[in-house]
């Protein structure tokens, strides 16, 4: 096979690869320090150039006591655990209407996601608007907690 061009041969063979004598390159010192050193002395034209965010603060944390992860459950799965609910005497029947603390099965925030057919009365400590919606179509209440 014919090669149109050159095989590399930039520095093949050289022991020093153009470092000039070999104590020279030998520690840290060469590169200037390791990792990030001298970002505010000798290496700071670099850190102005590729990593201008590397000091100083961005953005903010909200505090703790803000930060709100309630458990969550949605009308589906309220519909399927119903029977259930009712047999164990978390949930009671009366008239046509079942009420329900979604608190005592450890949950405080009801979800819009599903389908229920028979008219609830839910307490939680907070509902979606999808939920609520969904609730008052079936005939059924919404109680905030």
């Amino acid at each position: 096979m014919i090669r149109k061009r050159k095989k590399i041969t930039k520095m093949r063979g050289s022991r020093t690869v153009g470092g000039g004598s070999s104590k020279k390159r030998r520690g840290a010192g060469h590169r200037g320090g390791r990792g990030q050193a001298g970002g505010h002395k000798h290496h700071w034209t670099w850190i102005v150039k590729y990593d201008p965010e590397h000091f100083g603060k961005r953005g903010f944390k909200r505090p703790r006591k803000l930060l709100k992860d309630p458990k969550t459950i949605n009308l589906g799965e309220i519909q399927e655990k119903l029977p259930e609910l009712i047999k164990k005497g978390i949930a009671k029947k009366e008239k046509n209407i079942i009420i329900l603390d979604v608190t005592s099965i450890g949950y405080e925030k009801v979800l819009g996601r599903g389908k229920i057919t028979e008219p609830l009365h839910l307490k939680a400590h907070e509902f979606s608007t999808k939920a609520e919606k969904k609730i008052e179509e079936a005939g059924g209440k919404t109680e905030t907690i």
